[in-house]
């Protein structure tokens, strides 16, 4: 059975106007459409043309990804990755051979990203890591005990 990838694109417009607290001649008026043409599209009795469909997610202040994003939740949401299994104490989750983040692991990918968004997410996550860490361990900043504890380095020691 064929499903058609607007399935639900009615639903995901109204979702989305809802989101921005926006009424339907608002939104029809300057998308250059009539109330009665958006409660149509919103409804599913009619499907906008492409370029009808862009005023109106321009008008929204939104764009073909956020309609992607709620057509996957008018949907039934988007495919979860599968769950890890458990790991022992002491097993360290988001750490690769070699104290690297490992992205893979953490975010639940199988499919390898490209290399200049797999080095931005490594960053990020391994610096939410090391603040989570400090956060529960109280290990300081860079794990040398110099966080607020024992003063910021930059601010020029404890008051």
């Amino acid at each position: 059975m064929h499903t058609s990838i607007l399935n639900g694109l009615g639903p995901a417009l109204r979702w989305l106007r809802d989101r921005r607290g926006r009424k339907q001649y608002q939104i029809a008026g300057e998308a250059g459409i009539t109330k009665g043409m958006l409660s149509a599209y919103e409804t599913g009795r009619q499907r906008p043309s492409l370029e009808t469909l862009d005023k109106i997610l321009a008008t929204l202040g939104c764009d073909l990804n956020d309609l992607h994003n709620a057509l996957q939740i008018i949907n039934g949401g988007p495919v979860r990755p599968a769950a890890r299994p458990a790991l022992p104490l002491g097993q360290d989750p988001t750490l690769a051979a070699g104290g690297e983040v490992d992205v893979y692991g953490v975010l639940g990918l199988s499919e390898r990203l490209p290399e200049q968004e797999e080095r931005a997410l490594a960053e990020m996550l391994g610096g939410f890591y090391r603040f989570l860490r400090f956060l529960h361990t109280g290990a300081g900043w860079g794990g040398e005990g110099g966080g607020p504890a024992g003063g910021d380095p930059d601010q020029g020691g404890a008051e």
